[in-house]
């Protein structure tokens, strides 16, 4: 059976993006499903209506939560010395320890190489701490503001946790998409739904995105992103340790440590001074759902692959977006210059009645240089010549 998605869901999630970890954590895969467990059947249709339920609470919980890319791309080296950027999400797999109170305590850690990032929130503030640089950022909610909101900083705007990943899935989603349900998993040890979302339109690489949705809280514990004919997935994030008990509240305790570089943030601020909207001058798009194109300067590739200097988007616990200024602001070191000279390197050179430029494919995403813009989308190349000069 299949229906549309015709709004936004808006969840009350316990995590959201947070940096990664460099390393690969091999040990961590997220395993198959062992069984098909027994729960009362549900339709599309009631999947959905749980999922965006504004009722919806999600209970305490602690969990291991790991992301796997597997995108057909050439052979990258890994990164090592920046886990924020988007060149380390394309590399191998990345873990995070979830720690979740309610959505002003919680608590998401991630390892790196000798060294930790970690992003606390108790209460009102919301403390970034990067161990390889001994920095902490304090993101402080102002009294009194409609819009004060605990901060959550996003370095790389990318979804790192299942609920966020599910969040972004259904918000870029409309009447453009098939929704279906296939058989019942185990995630993490949790009896689970799995809701299917697939794009009608032929000219998107997307095959189906899979959410498997916890059985008993409706919490989405796993996102796998499947390539057009492909039986495993190229992107997939989800729980691989998963307990539904309150953390200690000591995990939502921190103190700077002695001899840290100190930097505060308040509400509707932005960190030293600078606006809180990021530069998306030379920023633009073409088309819509499925087949959306992305355009940036072909320069800003070396700025996070089309993330302008020094800014991102935050997300607070309730999955909604907002601009900021990143504090974890390291721009793309030598093992993430070479991992995009790996990329680029496979590019094949296009030419057509849009004109001429250079061509990165993998089974999930393509990227159109040329005239100075980068074109990108989940799509055939074909839409991506279409969205030349185009984009607004």
């Amino acid at each position: 059976m299949a229906v549309t998605l015709s709004r936004r869901a808006r969840w009350a999630v316990p995590g959201t993006a947070v940096v990664v970890t460099g390393a690969v954590i091999a040990a961590l895969q997220i395993p198959a499903a062992q069984a098909s467990p027994n729960l009362p059947a549900k339709t599309p249709e009631q999947l959905l209506a749980s999922l965006t339920s504004d009722n919806q609470k999600v209970p305490p919980m602690t969990g291991t939560v790991v992301e796997t890319a597997n995108f057909g791309l050439p052979q990258l080296p890994q990164t090592a010395n920046n886990p924020s950027s988007i060149t380390s999400l394309l590399t191998g797999n990345h873990t995070v320890k979830v720690y979740y109170q309610d959505d002003k305590h919680f608590r998401l850690s991630v390892p790196q190489p000798q060294a930790e990032t970690d992003v606390i929130a108790n209460g009102s503030k919301v403390w970034l701490w990067e161990s390889a640089s001994n920095s902490v950022t304090v993101f402080n909610e102002s009294a009194g503001t409609a819009k004060a909101k605990a901060a959550m900083p996003n370095p790389t705007g990318t979804p790192l946790t299942p609920q966020q990943a599910a969040n972004q899935v259904l918000a870029r989603v409309g009447q453009t998409t098939l929704v279906s349900v296939q058989a019942n998993v185990m995630v993490a040890g949790e009896p689970s739904y799995q809701l299917v979302l697939a794009p009608k339109d032929s000219h998107s690489l997307v095959g189906k995105i899979v959410i498997a949705v916890d059985g008993k809280y409706n919490v989405p514990l796993r996102v796998q992103v499947y390539a057009k004919g492909a039986a495993s997935p190229a992107f997939q994030v989800g729980y691989t340790a998963l307990q539904w008990v309150a953390p200690a509240p000591s995990n939502f305790s921190f103190t700077p440590p002695h001899g840290a570089s100190v930097d505060v943030v308040n509400s509707g601020q932005a960190k030293s001074g600078t606006t809180t909207k990021p530069d998306t001058s030379g920023f633009g798009s073409y088309g819509k759902d499925w087949l959306t194109v992305v355009s940036f300067p072909q320069a800003d590739l070396t700025k996070g692959f089309g993330t302008a200097a020094g800014s991102t988007s935050s997300a607070s616990p309730s999955g909604k977006q907002q601009d900021i200024v990143s504090a974890n602001n390291q721009g793309v070191g030598v093992s993430s210059q070479e991992v995009l000279n790996a990329l680029l390197g496979s590019a094949k050179p296009v030419s057509g009645s849009w004109g001429s430029g250079t061509l990165v494919t993998s089974s999930l995403f393509s990227m159109l240089m040329t005239g100075g813009k980068v074109y990108i989308g989940a799509v055939q190349p074909s839409v991506l010549y279409a969205a030349v000069g185009h984009t607004s």
